[in-house]
């Protein structure tokens, strides 16, 4: 599995979290950056993240500024991409399993680094259920997505 992760300022400070996530689960890191609290928009690292996603060069994304709100918001704007901005581990499980969520928001104002871990851990290790109305539930935000 390839993840392509993405931080602004505001949400670089869970990097070393979800890199450990990460590492613990084998997956291969497209790392898009920042590694910097400088000052950084957002946007450009939840398009990029969302894009890597959409384009298939990663089969999920992790993007983290300061509420993971934002980053929300911009990766849902890329075709294809079902962005979730979570704060516990339920919210992320539940997200991959009923809407399989394939881009992970996280806040850097708001959790810790071992909350990071958990929400990344969980959300990197449950599937899709397949089930018929969560499929069918899907295939209607997509088929909205298009005619937009």
């Amino acid at each position: 599995m390839r993840v392509a992760i993405g931080f602004d300022h505001a949400g670089v400070a869970l990097r070393p979290a979800v890199v450990k996530a990460l590492g613990r689960s084998a997956a291969e890191i497209l790392d898009l950056g920042t590694d910097s609290p400088e000052p950084v928009d957002y946007t450009r690292y939840a398009f990029g993240v969302a894009d890597a996603v959409a384009e298939g060069r990663a089969d999920l994304g992790i993007v983290c500024c300061g509420t993971g709100l934002g980053s929300q918001i911009a990766a849902n704007k890329v075709k294809g991409i079902r962005a979730v901005a979570v704060s516990e581990s339920y919210s992320a499980r539940m997200s991959r399993l009923h809407n399989d969520a394939n881009v992970l928001c996280l806040g850097g104002r708001v959790l810790g680094p071992g909350a990071a871990e958990e929400i990344v851990e969980a959300w990197l290790t449950t599937p899709f259920s397949g089930e018929e109305r969560h499929c069918r539930r899907i295939a209607t935000v997509i088929s909205r997505e298009a005619a937009e």
